[in-house]
């Protein structure tokens, strides 16, 4: 757990393996740098091995743990997308059960299987932390935080509406904000307009605009946003194939709300993220089934016209998103 994770940091009494594992990557990192810099000081290079990647040898890993340390407590092996609790490494499980008590290891890994001797050798001998997506009340008091450290003031509404344009990926957000301070170095607040002037808005967000213009019968917003996307050079096809998952995903929520599902569990069902599910049951309310299955259909029919080559992409999608962001649809 993240809690028994900071209180090691804390008190300064660590474990002797810890796991690392999950979607958010900024926190792997930042968790990964704060484990080596508290196991380790930064200038001893001698007690320090890092390995990154499929295929490492095992044998070499165990054989440097077996290593005392050079003048120094601790030797840190940090280890990055081995893919070791994936596949079956049973002599390294086997290993974590006695390493020598002055050597430490990190892993850091997207792919895991929790059944894996691995897994439960590093269980049993250390401490294994899952840094998933954050949600968005998280979100926002780590951004207020990061606000207030550079000494400027942001209102609940404008950290909002950052997320809401800059999606919820940390490591993109942290981008964003640097952007934000540079742009408003003289300035003590930071205003939605400041937000607007300087920060990118992920290719989610304009597809998610884009459909709630579809679904608002406001055609022009909707075909600005395409040329937005297009100026973007982003190509017609792709952003046919994320207007299609979008309506897709409205489909299955839409489906799933009526037979009475709860946001937790439409969220793990769809691949959604939790705290979007609101704004995608609100968004399916405004099409019926029918309209869901034409607009889905037609997307099919348009792909297939413009592969014979019987459509120019660029116009083809053009006149699916005219068609049904028009009144008399």
């Amino acid at each position: 757990m993240m809690k028994s994770l900071n209180e090691d940091l804390k008190t300064g009494k660590f474990k002797q393996v810890y796991l690392l594992f999950g979607e958010e990557n900024y926190l792997k990192k930042q968790y990964k740098d704060r484990l080596t810099k508290a196991l380790i000081s930064e200038e001893d290079t001698m007690n320090y091995a890092y390995y990154e990647g499929k295929g490492i040898d095992v044998r070499e890993i165990i054989d440097l743990a077996e290593t005392m340390p050079f003048f120094s407590e601790r030797r840190l092996i940090v280890i990055e997308n081995s893919g070791f609790f994936k596949n079956a490494t049973p002599e390294l499980a086997e290993y974590m059960k006695d390493i020598p008590e002055t050597t430490y290891f990190v892993f850091v890994e997207t792919e895991l299987d929790k059944r894996s001797k691995l897994f439960k050798a590093v269980k049993d001998k250390g401490r294994i932390v899952e840094l998933a997506r954050q949600d968005e009340k998280t979100l926002a008091r780590w951004i207020y935080g990061n606000v207030k450290k550079e000494g400027k003031q942001i209102t609940e509404s404008s950290i909002y509406y950052l997320l809401s344009k800059c999606g919820t990926d940390m490591e993109n957000l942290q981008k964003e904000m640097e952007k934000l301070f540079c742009y408003t170095l003289d300035k003590e607040v930071i205003q939605i307009e400041d937000i607007d002037a300087i920060c990118t808005t992920q290719i989610t967000n304009e597809i998610f605009d884009m459909v709630n213009a579809v679904a608002e019968k406001k055609q022009k917003r909707a075909l600005d946003r395409y040329y937005d996307l297009l100026a973007l050079k982003e190509p017609a096809m792709r952003i046919l194939y994320l207007l299609s998952r979008q309506f897709r995903l409205l489909m299955e929520v839409k489906e799933m709300t009526g037979q009475g599902y709860d946001k937790k569990s439409i969220a793990s069902k769809s691949g959604l993220h939790p705290f979007a599910v609101g704004k995608y049951i609100e968004q399916s309310r405004r099409f019926s089934k029918k309209e869901l299955r034409n607009i889905l259909e037609d997307s099919v029919d348009i792909e297939e016209r413009v592969k014979t080559g019987r459509l120019q992409d660029v116009l083809a999608v053009e006149l699916f998103i005219v068609k049904y962001s028009s009144n008399s649809v």
